[in-house]
């Protein structure tokens, strides 16, 4: 049980960074980008195949985040000067890059479980620190001996590497051209009127987006030992599980805050998943449809508690008028 509670977590931090990536793209700039399915794979299937070929996996990794950028940004002059609706921009994108992606791997899948990733030297670093061996030991004394991971190292690395994104992220969206998407994401008829260009703003933005987005996607391969073209089918839905449980639950006034909800609702939700999946009569292929409930109920049931808390108020406001008019008349 905490063997999966674990892992829960070091997938909660990878997936973060695609969470942030859909936070951009969604909440900052109100774009409903689909190219996600398909950026994400772009950096799984990039980094893959270069590590495969010897790059070392640092520079595979870099590789994959400017091939995110550009797909983000071949949807921003989709929508913004080929005049394409923003929703079908980025299907259009998704739809391409599923062929792309093809032509990269050169078939369905790539394996790198006998290839060096960036996990495998991460993990012969953290051991050579020694740091596992104390963690262990504290926790045999605990008694939880049988519970012992592998590794804690790619937790904590991913876990700061998520924070780092974060607050890269938070300091852009105060700079001068941060506030300009946000801007745009607001009211973009406002700052255009301002002589902004709001089709340049469009384009960085999602290119940023899906940047973030591919990164998250070939930390992804490197962790789970493979590329599929496949892997990136309903990641969109993911990213917007996670965006909106953190803000449920979290919170999301300011930005700073709302960056941090999107952390900790990646790790949340795949939570509710591994402990949906021990369920009896849930199996590995119902992720989707458990996907589909939590993403309904992480929109449902704000909107009942705000009504909830509103009628809270009717009725606050209908006893103090009754108790004000009972006064006049005594």
């Amino acid at each position: 049980m905490f063997n999966a509670i674990f892992g829960s977590f070091e997938a909660g931090a990878i997936y973060a960074l695609m969470a942030l990536g859909v936070y951009l793209s969604f909440r900052i700039l109100d774009f409903p980008d689909m190219t996600v399915d398909g950026s994400f794979v772009t950096g799984a299937s990039i980094a893959a195949v270069l590590i495969v070929g010897g790059m070392n996996p640092f520079l595979a990794t870099i590789a994959a985040i400017l091939a995110g950028f550009i797909a983000g940004c071949v949807t921003g002059l989709l929508h913004t000067k080929g005049k394409i609706n923003p929703l079908l921009s980025g299907i259009l994108m998704m739809i391409a890059l599923y062929s792309i992606n093809l032509r990269i791997m050169g078939k369905s899948n790539v394996p790198l479980l006998q290839e060096e990733t960036i996990f495998t030297k991460l993990t012969n670093f953290w051991q050579s620190l020694k740091i596992d061996d104390a963690i262990n030991g504290l926790m045999q004394m605990l008694g939880m001996g049988d519970s012992v991971p592998k590794t804690w190292g790619i937790l904590v690395v991913m876990l700061l590497l998520a924070y780092i994104v974060k607050k890269g992220l938070d300091f852009f969206l105060k700079t001068d051209i941060g506030l300009a998407i946000r801007a745009t994401g607001d009211n973009e008829t406002m700052i255009r009127s301002f002589s902004a260009d709001t089709d340049m703003l469009k384009i960085v933005g999602l290119g940023l987006s899906n940047a973030v987005v591919a990164f998250s996607g070939a930390l992804v391969a490197q962790y789970s030992g493979f590329s599929d073209v496949g892997m990136g089918i309903g990641m969109i839905v993911i990213g917007l599980a996670s965006v909106i449980i953190g803000e449920a639950v979290f919170g999301a006034k300011k930005i700073v805050r709302a960056t941090l909800a999107v952390i900790g609702g990646s790790i949340l939700y795949r939570l509710i998943v591994t402990m949906a999946l021990r369920v009896d009569f849930l199996e590995t292929g119902d992720m989707k449809l458990i996907t589909a409930i939590i993403v309904i109920f992480a929109l449902i049931l704000p909107k009942i508690n705000s009504s909830r808390k509103e009628k809270q108020r009717k009725k606050k406001r209908m006893t103090q008028s009754l108790d004000k008019e009972q006064a006049i008349k005594a």
